[in-house]
């Protein structure tokens, strides 16, 4: 007898402060072709890097209580900050998996760094929370992490600074003391900063740059397989992206090209 395998075509939903989460939301899209993705970013109230543990615990429940009328089968929290402050709660309360980005992140970098000599680079918030720093301890207490906040990043991604002098010059002013510690391996502890790879990497020559983003869509294919919850599409069906935000679709619809270089279908919704 055949044995069938199990699946669940409901789609995935992916959270962020604003439009940096598109870097999860197109790497879980490479990886998982079948799947719908549902992604909530909450332009009203971005950033979320300046904001207090209890406010960004009550912005992600929130988010949460949307996603799960949209039908979602798991959550991905792509937003650094919120995955450091309110994940352990949002896991607590709800009965479908959900993923956040600092442990992948993570485990990406101790994988790849050869001398366990690790930076973090984030916003104030995601910095401050110590998440970063209690996950590495965790999985290896033998290694050393060096965490520096870089708040203008974020700003400079949204207004198409990216390949700038001007980008250089800020990058290179908060990394040069993370270049002292002599690291090898360089977490980008923020959705937006991949795309200031270019910068980030001319300044940290010779250092391997973890985009979370990869290590996260790959721990949710796993979970999804683990649980017989991929989806399966018949003929040429394939996932499609669903964009919804709090406020301003307009604009994200114009900055979203800068993560996703194609053009997509945005709505305002209410939490």
């Amino acid at each position: 007898m055949m044995n069938m395998k199990s699946f669940d075509n409901r789609p995935i939903g992916v959270f962020d402060s604003g439009v940096g989460g598109l870097t999860v939301a197109k790497s879980i899209c490479a990886h998982l072709p079948d799947e719908d993705i549902i992604y909530f970013g909450d332009t009203a109230r971005v950033p979320y890097g300046n904001k207090s543990r209890a406010t960004i615990i009550r912005f992600s429940h929130e988010i949460m209580s949307f996603l799960l009328r949209k039908k979602v089968k798991m959550a991905v929290v792509a937003c650094n900050t919120a995955s450091s402050l309110s994940l352990t709660s949002l896991k607590k309360t709800y009965d479908i998996p959900v993923v956040g980005v600092i442990i992948p992140g993570v485990r990406e970098a101790l994988r790849v760094s050869g001398k366990k000599r690790i930076g973090v680079i984030g916003t104030n918030s995601t910095i401050s929370s110590g998440a970063y720093d209690r996950t590495v301890k965790k999985m290896d207490s033998s290694c050393r992490l060096y965490s520096m906040c870089c708040p203008l990043f974020v700003p400079l991604v949204e207004n198409r600074f990216l390949n700038d002098e001007i980008t250089f010059r800020v990058a290179e002013k908060y990394l040069k003391p993370l270049k002292k510690k002599n690291i090898d391996t360089l977490i980008l502890g923020c959705t937006h900063y991949p795309i200031l790879k270019t910068a980030i990497g001319r300044v940290m020559k010779g250092v391997k740059l973890v985009d979370s983003s990869s290590a996260v869509a790959k721990e949710v294919k796993r979970i999804l397989a683990a649980g017989g919850m991929a989806a399966r599409r018949g003929g040429r069906r394939k996932g499609k992206l669903r964009c919804f935000v709090s406020d301003d679709a307009e604009s994200f619809r114009g900055v979203s090209g800068i993560f996703l270089k194609k053009d997509i279908s945005v709505e305002k919704a209410v939490l």
